[in-house]
């Protein structure tokens, strides 16, 4: 029984292996309008991996939970949890600015062409994940709290804006997504954001009073209405709220009260 929290977060690592999988073999292609005119396309895989991404992130979030339930928090549950997430939440999303940077020169002369050298910074967002992960795991003074954006909740935001693309009916917005300095803007931005050491809230309730959780009520309230209103563009819009009611809260503390466990920085509630 104490082997199942670790066998969540294995499906989580799974999960984030799949979308990794999906999202290298898609290809930009140069398709023909009946009048002949070209437009750039990228396949839909790049979508279904971001939705495997956030299948890892719901299997993040119940891992502590199990672990509690079973008792079976452990020292290999926590080092084993930040492997997967680095995969899950580093590297696949690393993955999906790489393609989305191919994309945004793709419409430019000979863009398919372009050197990597301008796509290497994608990379830049699984490092700073690990960065993160590793410093979170030596660091043992932290509770009902994060020092800096979680690495799951970047790693949800990026993979949002494929979801956010294929499915806004605004073209704004859809330029927005592959505007390349967009993109590196997002990679400085949200990379600081997982480094820094920023006083952060986790989605964790110490007790069941409304005046302690306010902001934690506030926070689940709103994501509940923007995806109701907003659908995927709800991710980025909650991922700013969350920062702001943070920030304003200047929650004490740091990342997860769970310590040795499965999922030690995931959004599970304690």
């Amino acid at each position: 029984m104490k082997s199942i929290p670790n066998l969540f977060t294995l499906l989580n690592l799974f999960f984030g292996c799949i979308a990794v999988i999906l999202i290298l073999q898609n290809g930009i292609a140069v398709l023909n309008y009946p009048d002949g005119s070209q437009f750039i396309s990228m396949p839909e895989r790049v979508g279904l991996a971001s939705l495997f991404i956030g299948l890892a992130g719901l299997v993040d979030f119940f891992d502590g939970l199990v672990a509690r339930l079973f008792k079976a928090t452990s020292p290999l549950g926590k080092q084993l949890d930040s492997l997967a997430d680095l995969v899950s939440f580093g590297v696949a999303p690393g993955m999906i600015l790489y393609q989305l940077l191919r994309l945004s020169f793709a419409d430019q002369p000979d863009g398919l062409d372009v050197s990597v050298g301008w796509l290497l910074p994608a990379l830049l967002f699984p490092c700073a994940a690990a960065y993160r992960l590793a410093r979170f795991n030596i660091d043992e003074s932290q509770s009902y709290g994060f020092k800096g954006v979680p690495a799951p909740a970047a790693g949800l935001l990026i993979a949002s804006l494929p979801l956010i693309s294929w499915y806004s009916s605004s073209q704004t917005v859809k330029d927005l997504i592959v505007n390349k300095w967009v993109l590196y803007g997002l990679i400085v931005v949200v990379g600081w954001l997982m480094v820094s050491r920023l006083p952060l809230m986790a989605l964790k309730f110490k007790d069941y009073g409304l005046r302690n959780n306010l902001p934690k009520v506030a926070l689940l309230v709103l994501s509940l209405l923007a995806a109701v209103f907003l659908k995927w563009l709800a991710v980025p819009v909650v991922f700013i709220f969350y920062i702001i009611v943070s920030l304003v809260a200047q929650a004490p503390g740091a990342e997860t009260g769970r310590t040795t466990g499965p999922s030690a920085e995931g959004p599970d509630i304690k």
